[in-house]
């Protein structure tokens, strides 16, 4: 009998004590100040004062105690101080992984993706395999115009962080061929390399191109820059240099991204100088990217 007795006054301090850790931990989550977004597309900052299954009641920042109902809260996470510049929150770059269309050497995480379409026509996405492997693809639909000859493509892309949030370094291929033609494989093979953190880096590439079964004999050189200059805006420019037989290129690209909401948009202007070409040309680069999966 009072082996029982005492079975029972441990069981009760134990059950006591996890009730006790318990409410500490809830006590403890609550103080956060947490990033809200609404699907109304408002923003707010606040601590939660209680929440039950329909609605959650939060002390905000300049607006005082406000209650949502959780169908209305599109997105909730704690504060990252880091991304406070000036009491402004600066939200996640909506495609860190790239610039327009070049990758760096930043991956994406398990779960991570994007969808991002150029012009209406150029359509890709890539989705995070792992921490360090992603794969995409991408198709531009000609099909749709009385069956055309259709580009497709796949992007496997290894990235290894070297030093967290300060250099990366990355590898992949892009690797397409057009639907409706024969012999019309295409792609190149890369290396790049990234200095600086997401929000302010620049890289610089290697790559080798095959079109048609040929190899390029020289590699197209690959060096970008982003840069971050407030809240929703950051500065890009892509570059490349590349020699073939007889003809050498370089092609330029100025431009930028806005975030809006969770979606960047991206907008630039691609210049080319061509060796054998004699006139100035530029031309516009239009594009939005919507994120996707896990954050």
């Amino acid at each position: 009998m009072k082996l029982k007795t005492h079975y029972f006054k441990l069981h009760a301090i134990v059950v006591l004590l996890l009730t006790v850790s318990y409410c500490a931990a809830q006590d403890q989550a609550d103080t956060l100040t947490y990033y809200i977004q609404t699907t109304d597309g408002n923003t707010y900052r606040g601590q939660i004062l209680t929440r039950d299954s329909l609605k959650v009641l939060f002390n905000l920042e300049k607006f005082g105690e406000h209650s949502f109902l959780k169908t209305e809260i599109k997105k909730m996470q704690p504060l990252d101080k880091e991304k406070l510049v000036d009491d402004e929150y600066w939200m996640d770059n909506p495609q860190a992984t790239r610039y327009f269309f070049s990758p760096n050497a930043y991956g994406l995480k398990k779960g991570e993706g994007y969808y991002q379409n150029v012009w209406v026509m150029v359509n890709s996405f890539a989705v995070g395999v792992t921490d360090y492997f992603s794969i995409g693809g991408g198709v531009v639909p000609l099909f749709l115009f009385a069956g055309s000859p259709t580009p497709v493509w796949i992007t496997p892309k290894f990235s290894i962080p070297v030093v967290q949030e300060k250099f990366n370094l990355g590898g992949g291929a892009l690797l397409g061929t057009v639907l409706g033609e024969e012999e019309t494989g295409f792609g190149i093979l890369y290396g790049i390399s990234t200095l600086g953190s997401k929000d302010k880096n620049v890289s610089l590439g290697l790559g080798y191109g095959y079109a048609g079964g040929d190899w390029a004999k020289a590699p197209m050189i690959n060096l970008n820059t982003m840069i971050r200059f407030g809240p929703k805006g950051y500065f890009i420019s892509e570059n490349y240099f590349i020699q073939t037989e007889g003809t050498t290129a370089l092609i330029l690209s100025l431009g930028g991204r806005h975030i809006i909401q969770n979606a960047g948009l991206d907008y630039g202007l691609i210049i080319p100088f061509i060796s054998e070409l004699d006139s100035f040309i530029a031309f516009p680069w239009l594009g939005i990217t919507i994120p996707f999966g896990n954050k």
